[in-house]
């Protein structure tokens, strides 16, 4: 955690990475927490993007109006390959600094925070984090803003699917998102009742899923739904259905959730925590306090130096894993 002097008048927010449900939701807590402190806030657009090609724009409060209730970011957001060059984030820091741009709320992932610290580090811009991802794997915080809702999203699908699935007596296998991560799998598995669940943590035997759903068939129940996490590429599920027919001969139909689990309105839990984090933020920033993310421990607000975020790596929780399995026998 780091600490500096200088007198905040102006803050920048961008959010990066891949969107998140609730991402409007903390752009609209910096903004109206800032104003109320008389600070003016400078939008970001795009991202790393915008602070390269000089796309910042003030905020007010009336800007802020009927966002909360959309998905995706209203500053949009891109990945940038420059900024991971030393040259890129001189640039970007200029860039900032001629516009009078004090501090920064950064509101993405793991890549994104690389970025924020690098900036701290070499250019001495004060800049504090907000975990805003889907994929729930950042190291510091219990939840992101967006996992709620992404599990809410997928778990809406699997229910309909399963209730195909039982009118057909079929196998689904059914590829929710995460990356290199587990939890929306996880998650999704245990609260849908899955028979099994693939996680980049957990890699399950496909003969012993075999036998599982044969022994399940055994005892009389007549479809069952398998859930993958999508792995370093989308498609894992039809590599998963390939191997059980092969296998077993049995077929294995395959639905892949996609970009789905990203949009739509926020939960009201996302909210909350996006609400909860933005306002955290700017509070850090006003009392001299950067090169930090706001997470989450239990139901409290903590503040976690960004080098420990980006050297390590969260895991999903086995417990859930074990437990959803023992509730599908």
């Amino acid at each position: 955690m780091a600490s500096f002097s200088k007198k905040i008048k102006r803050i920048g927010v961008y959010t990066s990475g891949g969107d998140a449900p609730g991402m409007n939701a903390a752009i609209r807590a910096v903004v109206r927490v800032s104003i109320a402190q008389n600070l003016e806030v400078y939008g970001i657009t795009a991202g790393y993007l915008g602070m390269l090609e000089n796309e910042m724009n003030p905020l007010q409060l009336r800007d802020m109006a009927n966002i909360i209730q959309r998905g995706g970011t209203i500053l949009k957001t891109a990945r940038s390959t420059e900024m991971m060059k030393p040259e890129g984030r001189t640039k970007a820091a200029t860039n900032l600094k001629n516009l009078g741009i004090d501090a920064l709320v950064c509101i993405g992932g793991d890549g994104s925070f690389r970025g924020a610290h690098a900036l701290w580090e070499e250019h001495q811009i004060p800049i504090v984090g907000v975990p805003g991802t889907i994929d729930n794997d950042i190291f510091g915080s219990d939840k992101t803003i967006g996992f709620d809702t992404a599990v809410n999203t997928a778990l809406e699908a699997i229910d309909r699917i399963r209730d195909t699935a039982a009118s057909h007596d079929r196998l689904f296998i059914v590829e929710v998102m995460g990356r290199n991560s587990g939890f929306i799998a996880s998650y999704v598995g245990l609260a849908g009742g899955a028979e099994e669940i693939f996680t980049p943590e957990n890699v399950a035997s496909v003969d012993k899923s075999i036998e599982r759903i044969k022994e399940s068939i055994r005892r009389g129940k007549t479809s069952s739904i398998l859930i993958t996490a999508e792995g370093q590429k989308p498609g894992r599920a039809y590599d998963l259905a390939d191997a059980i027919r092969k296998k077993s001969g049995m077929d294995a139909k395959v639905c892949i959730l996609g970009h789905q689990q990203r949009g739509g309105s926020p939960t009201a839990a996302d909210r909350i925590l996006a609400s909860r984090m933005g306002a955290a933020a700017v509070d850090a920033l006003m009392h001299g306090q950067c090169d930090i993310m706001i997470g989450t421990e239990g139901e409290r607000l903590v503040q976690v130096p960004l080098d420990l975020v980006t050297k390590n790596e969260k895991k999903t929780q086995m417990d859930l894993l074990s437990l959803a399995s023992v509730l599908a026998t």
